[in-house]
């Protein structure tokens, strides 16, 4: 069997550096082969030339590496999964370190499960100082935490790391969408490709020992940062969703607004945080579908 890691990267070189550090102590099984696959989204910072000393010294000579000049982690993604040649296919950020077993316990769970899509462990990493995760303050760090328990189980939907899937998923339903994802919208291209695995029938999953830690990066930390980050996960959502906005998108608003001045009062500092959140991605989607639809108004008057 051969599996193909993808590693979309854009200006984190020394992230990038790191994760391929992990992939050098990975452990396979016997007849299991792994190329390592970087597409390098038009990136401004030296990560070309890391990646050019690296290949010349790397152990790892599996590694394949590739430019894509269009920005977007999606348009990055599909020109990858273009030139992969894996009979699964697996995700890798650029800023998570992997388990040693972490691409084996993903192999062993296609073959021992139905799921067509894996999606594995994302635990706190640690910051450029070294130092882990405050557990009581873990909503403010805004990173992805994938953790659905010690079992494996069906979930809904992938995040667009530490994930893998069936190349017959990719045959069936396509790539990524382009309109969506960093460099574009901003987010879900992950969610919006899970909603298209779900509606051809394929099944996805979570293991638990499939363990990828997502670095710490102080630049993404507090509300700021998180209320940029849900307002334009509403106007990612409203390119490729059609909720109701009198019957869902509006009570919604309006509850969540109640229930964070509630936390707030009661100095449920957590909660209001993550309902803060809530009700941004809320106005993001009012806004999107309000630009959407003038964009609409404007090319019909032309």
């Amino acid at each position: 069997m051969l599996i193909s890691v993808i590693i979309p990267t854009r200006n984190r070189s020394q992230s990038l550096a790191a994760l391929l550090e992990s992939l050098n102590g990975i452990k396979l099984a016997p007849g299991i082969a792994v190329e390592f696959i970087v597409i390098n989204n038009a990136s401004t910072d030296n990560t070309a030339e890391m990646l050019k000393a690296r290949a010349a010294k790397s152990s790892q000579t599996s590694l394949r590496v590739f430019e894509e000049a269009a920005p977007g982690k999606s348009r990055a993604l599909n020109r990858a999964l273009t030139e992969a040649r894996g009979d699964l296919l697996m995700i890798i950020d650029d800023d998570v370190i992997v388990d040693p077993n972490c691409i084996a316990k993903h192999i062993e769970a296609h073959e021992q499960t139905d799921f067509a899509a894996i999606q594995g462990r994302v635990l706190p990493g640690k910051d450029p100082d070294g130092r882990s995760a405050d557990p009581q303050r873990l909503r403010e760090y805004n990173i992805p935490i994938i953790d659905h328990g010690h079992d494996r189980k069906a979930i809904r939907g992938v995040i667009g790391t530490n994930m893998s899937f069936k190349r017959g998923v990719l045959e069936t339903i396509g790539g990524f969408d382009e309109r969506l994802g960093p460099g574009a919208a901003g987010f879900s291209e992950d969610t919006e490709f899970s909603i298209r695995m779900r509606q051809a029938g394929f099944k996805i999953g979570y293991i638990p020992d499939a363990i990828g830690y997502h670095e710490l990066n102080p630049n993404r930390y507090g509300r700021a940062y998180n209320r940029d980050m849900e307002f334009r996960k509403g106007l990612s959502r409203s390119l490729y969703r059609r909720d109701s906005i009198a019957f869902s998108v509006l009570p919604n608003l309006f509850a969540n607004c109640l229930r964070w001045l509630c936390y707030r009062a009661l100095g449920l500092t957590q909660k209001a945080y993550k309902t803060e959140g809530r009700v941004l991605k809320c106005a993001g989607y009012l806004v999107g579908k309000y630009r959407a639809r003038a964009n609409r108004r404007a090319g019909a008057a032309q």
